[in-house]
């Protein structure tokens, strides 16, 4: 199974693609990981990545493709994997489609942008362990403090609404229009977000037929 998780910022990609790795047994290919991964390696696209990131850059899209088809050509790939946060816009589609890679399926998780501002506002990050609350559903036993350290919590730059707004703005314009281009390519599969995590992953197995 080749996969690809779309959904806005917030929509818990991540935390379903965690999931689906464990049951599936393919591997999460995750852009930012892997770049650092390959930087760390210093491989030769590595080196050309780390050039633009150390000038505050960002890495062109010929370059995260270089260092993603690196990667999927690697053994634990050969069944299938899922990526998480690439494709982000057309161009790169079409690069990695150029490239050669197809995908079986890109799940769309489908979630309100009122949905969205509501769960990533409500997060808070204790500043000193990292451990994250959400003052609706899972809040600390004190507000504000940690249960794990004791420190102060607080909400974190990407949280706040005005942040959020700009990167729903941003997915809109840049993403979403991904939906379209799979969907033509008979390999697109919408999931209605679901109240819980569990029930928004059986949904998501559902419509992979697994």
């Amino acid at each position: 199974m080749k996969m690809i998780l779309l959904g806005a910022p917030g929509a818990g990609k991540g935390t379903q693609a965690e999931i689906i790795s464990k049951t599936l047994g393919i591997p999460t290919i995750s852009t930012g990981n892997i770049l650092r991964a390959a930087i760390k390696n210093g491989t030769p696209i590595g080196l050309k990545a780390k050039e633009f990131m150390d000038q505050g850059k960002l890495v062109p899209d010929e370059v995260i493709i270089g260092v993603i088809t690196e990667r999927l050509a690697e053994a634990d790939c050969a069944n299938g994997y899922i990526l998480d946060g690439v494709p982000r816009t057309l161009p790169q589609a079409d690069a990695l489609e150029a490239a050669g890679v197809h995908f079986d399926a890109v799940v769309s998780i489908e979630i309100s942008d009122e949905e969205i501002e509501k769960r990533m506002t409500g997060r808070r990050t204790c500043l000193n362990c990292g451990a994250t609350y959400h003052i609706v559903a899972a809040p600390s036993k004190i507000e504000g403090v940690c249960d794990n350290c004791g420190e102060a919590l607080a909400q974190r730059k990407d949280d706040k609404p005005e942040t959020v707004r700009a990167r729903l703005v941003t997915y809109h314009a840049e993403t979403e229009p991904l939906k379209n281009y799979y969907a033509k390519r008979g390999v697109l599969k919408m999931v209605d977000n679901q109240p819980t995590i569990p029930a928004t992953n059986q949904a998501i197995m559902a419509a992979l037929g697994k």
